[in-house]
């Protein structure tokens, strides 16, 4: 809880209305029972889903995620997809999702943005229409697949 409240002074929020929003996003996130523990006895999973939570305190527009799901192991990385596809179908937040991950990318997006190395620019707009709700399975469906694959041409060196 304490950790999620972080920005909120910073922010200017009152600490009561700060207090009720940060446990409704703790419920959100399926944390709710986890309140009173420290960072350090919750898994990696667990963290991002804190680090979710801390950054709709505020409820901003739009969401920076930048690698959010890089150091997890790949069944964690399934599961916070889904929860991500979750609380954005409840929120509907803008969310700006920067990934090495394609399948990630492919997953989450309704749109990637394809950058060129040095210098960064967008080469490439693919638009994403897989439709929603998108499950574990969508991982093996032909469609996802072949955009997975026209995506990875940018990535491979010949």
């Amino acid at each position: 809880l304490d950790n999620v409240l972080l920005p909120a002074r910073t922010l200017g929020l009152s600490d009561a209305t700060a207090r009720v929003r940060a446990r409704q996003l703790l419920d959100l996130v399926g944390l709710v029972d986890f309140a009173s523990d420290y960072p350090f006895e919750l898994s990696g999973g667990m963290q991002q889903r804190v680090g979710i939570a801390r950054m709709l305190l505020h409820d901003p527009d739009l969401l920076l995620m930048d690698e959010p799901f890089a150091a997890l192991d790949a069944l964690s990385r399934e599961f916070l997809m889904l929860e991500l596809q979750r609380i954005w179908e409840q929120q509907r937040k803008s969310v700006l999702f920067i990934t090495h991950s394609i399948q990630e990318a492919v997953f989450l997006a309704d749109r990637v943005l394809v950058m060129s190395p040095r210098p960064g620019r967008i080469i490439e707009s693919v638009t994403i229409p897989l439709p929603r709700s998108r499950t574990l399975d969508t991982l093996a469906n032909d469609e996802f697949m072949a955009l997975c694959q026209h995506l990875r041409r940018y990535f491979t060196h010949a």
